[in-house]
């Protein structure tokens, strides 16, 4: 197949670009390059350095590649900051996605895979989440990707656009052989800020709430890794078809908590890791774990780390290799 990707030159989706073009598929990285970064996809596949919003370069593009499908990546995700500069995230992911999808039908591009989380789910109770839990964002970067799940539905059924939506947990691990990984400015994620920690590079790390329902009473996520998410949306383009849509949750089933994190880090580095208790975050839901049966049973996905350390040994090599990340 012939494969646009936008945001392709971020963390997962040049992930996923480098598996696709490893599986024999062509591909285009389509991306601004404000959060991704060229190295993640130099010596792979074309990189188009522009923006979303940019609907005539992306119709441009579409014209001159012509391809099969979209993978639409490319969003603004910091919680943080949606909340701050909610025009930002609204802008870039509502308007930003709109264009995407009137430069597909202007070029009859027919077949979608959107890039959605299971933050949409908000601060649901549920022990396990499936496609079926009710979705009540709590923050603006989570309603706005719930608002381009129903952009996506509607122009599904006014125009025959097909489609899969998958929401995906928390992304995670590097390459296998070391060479790519997680680079954010500023970093979020938890397991690179430990390994920081680890590995010098941060005095100590910051635990938010130790006093959660959970057995060590931190919070448990369910750390899904990058490679496993490339898997994934690999089956889900392939089977993709028009006028058709679905959706599909992406998560191992298994938790792990913040002190079982730090723990693995602790283990694989070989290093103390100094933390200090802080309060609860306002918003954390103390446990978000993913129900990936029906992506398994329709799609035949079969996640290749499942365990917490082997995802944690792969990021330890990126992060310990590149201290600091890309090189551009």
């Amino acid at each position: 197949m012939k494969i646009l990707i936008t945001g392709g030159a971020g963390y997962v989706g040049s992930a996923t670009l480098r598996h696709l073009v490893g599986a024999g598929h062509s591909v285009v990285a389509y991306d601004n390059l404000k959060e991704g970064h060229r190295g993640a996809v130099e010596g792979f596949c074309e990189l188009v350095e522009a923006d979303i919003l940019d609907g005539d370069t992306l119709e441009k593009t579409l014209r001159d590649f012509r391809p099969d499908a979209v993978m639409h990546f490319a969003a603004a995700t910091y919680v943080g900051e949606s909340v701050e500069k909610p025009e930002y995230h609204y802008r870039n992911n509502i308007a930003g996605t709109q264009s995407v999808l009137d430069a597909m039908r202007a070029c009859d591009v027919s077949r979608l895979v959107f890039s959605s989380t299971c933050a949409t789910y908000g601060l649901a109770t549920d022990e396990f989440l499936s496609e079926e839990t009710p979705q009540v964002p709590a923050s603006p970067y989570a309603r706005t990707k719930l608002a381009v799940e129903w952009m996506i539905r509607d122009f599904s059924h006014a125009h025959g656009l097909g489609f899969t939506i998958l929401r995906y947990f928390n992304a995670s691990g590097a390459s296998p052989d070391g060479q790519h990984g997680e680079d954010h400015r500023p970093e979020t994620h938890l397991i690179p800020l430990v390994l920081q920690v680890a590995l010098g590079q941060r005095k100590e790390l910051a635990i938010f709430g130790t006093d959660y329902p959970t057995p060590d009473g931190t919070c448990i996520r369910d750390y899904v890794h990058t490679s496993d998410l490339a898997s994934a949306h690999q089956l889900a383009v392939e089977a993709t078809e028009s006028g058709k849509g679905d959706v599909f949750n992406i998560g191992t089933g298994n938790g792990a908590s913040v002190m079982e994190i730090i723990e693995a880090c602790r283990a694989v580095s070989g290093n103390e890791i100094p933390t200090r208790i802080e309060p609860r975050r306002p918003g954390d839901p103390p446990r978000l774990v993913a129900v990936p049966k029906k992506l398994k049973e329709t799609l035949g996905w079969d996640p290749q780390y499942a365990s917490i350390s082997d995802v944690v040994e792969t990021a330890y090599r990126w992060h310990r290799d590149h201290p600091d990340g890309y090189p551009d």
